[in-house]
């Protein structure tokens, strides 16, 4: 750390350094709590859709034996896009699932059994879910590193700029207040000095 310049231009840029950092810091507070509460809501969105899933691969084990039966059902369709946007949370530009593009390949009803229609819808939105919590995972990992960064800046305003400047701004007020102090005793010793000069000087005129 830099040594302090003990000036009352120096007090003057502390007190102002100190000013900002206690007025960002509480600005700092809120984005964090806003930032804990997002993280949280994506946790938590992250849980319901994985019970959808479950319940959808659950409703799938009901045929697993007919779905041993291996027909080609990963011919039958094909994802072509994922389609997202992004939102500002507590500041930051975030990843926004919205769809899933899947085209189904037209198929001979014929030629599979009843199963692969409800396994396919079943396949494909299980494929939308998990792909939408791929996007939530990155939406966390974002507002989690934003996180991490707002801590440490209010841990590093209020541990460390804060005290350091009410630290220095109290040095430089007793330099400053020693140095006034300094100047009136030599200011008084220098008057009792012409004083008695001056008494002398009238006693040797006499």
């Amino acid at each position: 750390m830099p040594k302090v310049k003990l000036t009352k231009n120096e007090l003057k840029k502390q007190k102002e350094s100190l000013k900002r950092f206690t007025r960002y810091l509480p600005t700092l507070e809120l984005k964090k709590q806003q930032l804990l509460v997002e993280v949280r809501n994506t946790q938590r969105e992250v849980r319901e859709i994985e019970s959808e899933i479950k319940k959808l691969e659950n409703d799938v084990d009901k045929w697993i034996d007919v779905f041993g039966e291996d027909v080609g059902i990963q011919d039958l369709f094909e994802i072509k896009e994922v389609n997202t946007t992004t939102d500002n949370i507590a500041g930051i530009d975030v990843p926004i699932f919205k769809d899933l593009n899947i085209e189904t390949e037209e198929y001979d009803l014929m030629k599979y059994p009843l199963w692969v229609d409800f396994g396919l819808e079943a396949i494909k939105k299980i494929i939308k879910l998990k792909t939408k919590i791929d996007i939530l995972h990155e939406q966390q990992d974002i507002l989690e590193s934003e996180l991490r960064i707002t801590i440490q800046r209010i841990n590093l305003f209020d541990k460390i700029k804060i005290p350091e400047s009410r630290d220095n701004i109290r040095k430089i007020r007793i330099f400053l207040g020693d140095q006034q102090t300094a100047a009136v005793v030599i200011g008084k010793i220098s008057k009792s000095k012409l004083e008695k000069k001056r008494i002398a000087e009238i006693n040797n005129a006499g």
